[in-house]
């Protein structure tokens, strides 16, 4: 099992990169969050902590391998974990985490059902199922996230993970909600809120 991979970013679209290694080309999926992290180091060599899983269906012996990546080693230990909810899975899991380890780590501490439910694909039920199932073994998610990352520069709140879900409340779609963060965050302003941002995301469309 790769634990771990190196090479050139190529691409980043959606919900999965391109990483050359040597002769080959390897495709990575990502969750959201971590696309953010990644926009600005194409062309740049970078490592991903990564998980592998079989996905397709047995009984007709169509099973495709993939691959998960992560900016560091606590991140895919949350995301392991996050994925053993009964209900939420890989895809789920790679839907939802459109904000920081460190963030959805502290809603569940906190048994934030109302703040779980909000994130893509996750509802009430099984916001519910996450936290009595986690809310005892994330503390060390919330507090010691930076630690492993020290590349990341911390911010105290990832205020493009909340216009992200935001601009999905208002019905645009994941890849038109990504499309406008980025235009806006590629403006290199810096914004003081969320509602800041969602202003820098409209001002150029006539809303």
């Amino acid at each position: 099992m790769i634990t771990k991979i190196t090479g050139r970013l190529v691409s980043l679209a959606g919900d999965a990169l391109t990483l050359a290694v040597g002769p080959y080309e390897h495709e990575v999926l990502i969750p959201e969050f971590t696309r953010r992290k990644l926009q600005d180091t194409i062309g740049k060599d970078t490592s991903l902590h990564t998980i592998e899983y079989m996905e397709g269906d047995p009984t007709r012996g169509r099973m495709t391998p993939r691959m998960v990546g992560f900016t560091s080693g606590i991140e895919r230990e949350f995301f392991e974990l996050f994925c053993q909810v009964d209900g939420v899975g890989v895809k789920k899991a790679l839907r939802a985490m459109v904000r920081p380890v460190q963030e959805v780590a502290a809603l569940i501490e906190d048994q934030d059902a109302k703040g779980l439910a909000a994130l893509p694909g996750i509802g009430p039920a099984t916001a519910e199922r996450v936290i009595a199932k986690l809310r005892r073994k994330v503390p060390k998610f919330a507090l010691l996230i930076g630690r492993d990352a020290p590349d990341v520069a911390p911010r105290e709140r990832d205020l493009a993970g909340e216009a992200f879900e935001t601009l999905r409340a208002l019905g645009h779609s994941e890849a038109d909600a990504r499309r406008l963060l980025d235009e806006a965050m590629g403006r290199k302003k810096k914004y003081k809120d969320v509602e800041d941002l969602l202003r820098g995301v409209y001002e150029n469309r006539g809303a």
